[in-house]
């Protein structure tokens, strides 16, 4: 059963478009010169090194039934499936952030399949296809819709089943920081998104506001489902330099929205995606 929390109400359902795809790493805003944030806790994992070898991460969202409307944030699941064989019929080896942490030996032709948000069909239609194929994945949630059990997204038994089966690794999309106000998880041109800093704002505010949430949504999901979170995907592929600290020590493996292929010799945080859509195809993302 759902465990009450204290949490500001969101209006509405958020809509399917909850987030625009971003081609740059890192709208990164630039750290207040007087900034004195509290200092995260010493990185614990241990670093890994993959000199020299490449890591292509593909970035899907939101699943919808073959017939339905599609937009850049959704492919169908006829797509999802012909992604899938398509990338066993060429030898491609499917594998999850917590490996990367650990530090484990890469198979040849390694791949990274994400998805952002947790949308429920993440359970409905693509965790049966990942059962197919035996592939794996990893889930960033908004951490607040579980907790809220808001009904389009998945619910903490769905992410626990999934966890469970091996396939799934449930990684962090921040608590309340992906928009879910009145703008209802969209982004905003020209404003303040995801956890950039707004203007003037006071360290503590920036504390409580941001940090604290990044922290709570790993603490909830290590909390409801008994393991280690390993991964962070930037909200709209924003990197904050006054929360990066904190996220690089929480987190060993971290995502943006940059398109590319990751470059793992340089470590495993920011690393680039490329986002699938219907009209976009494997072979030539994965040519390129």
């Amino acid at each position: 059963m759902y465990e009450p929390v204290e949490m500001p109400e969101v209006e509405g359902t958020v809509p399917v478009s909850l987030e625009t795809p971003r081609d740059t790493d890192a709208f990164t805003a630039e750290a207040p010169t007087d900034a004195k944030l509290t200092e995260p806790e010493p990185v614990k994992h241990e670093p890994v090194s993959y000199d020299g070898r490449q890591l292509p991460i593909l970035m899907y969202h939101h699943v919808v039934r073959e017939g339905e409307t599609c937009n850049e944030m959704t492919v169908t699941d006829t797509r999802l499936n012909a992604d899938l064989q398509w990338l066993t019929e060429n030898g491609y080896h499917t594998i999850l952030p917590r490996e990367l942490a650990e530090g484990k030996a890469l198979p040849d032709k390694p791949i990274l399949i994400t998805f952002d948000d947790g949308y429920r069909s993440n359970y409905e239609l693509a965790y049966p296809l990942l059962q197919k194929y035996q592939a794996k994945a990893v889930i960033s949630i908004m951490v607040y819709m579980q907790d809220v059990c808001a009904s389009s997204f998945l619910s903490w038994d769905m992410c626990r089943e999934m966890e469970d089966s091996g396939l799934v690794e449930i990684g962090s999309h921040t608590y309340l920081l992906h928009n879910l106000d009145d703008r209802n998880g969209n982004f905003t041109p020209h404003g303040i998104n995801g956890i950039q800093r707004k203007p003037d704002e006071s360290d503590d505010n920036f504390q409580t506001r941001v940090l604290d949430d990044i922290k709570k949504s790993q603490d909830r999901i290590e909390e409801k489902l008994q393991r280690k979170v390993t991964f962070f995907a930037y909200p709209y592929g924003i990197v904050e330099p006054d929360a990066q600290p904190l996220v690089d020590s929480l987190f060993p493996v971290t995502v943006v929205t940059k398109k590319g292929t990751a470059d793992l010799t340089h470590g495993l945080q920011n690393l680039p995606r490329w986002t699938v859509t219907m009209k976009t195809k494997l072979s030539r993302i994965l040519s390129d």
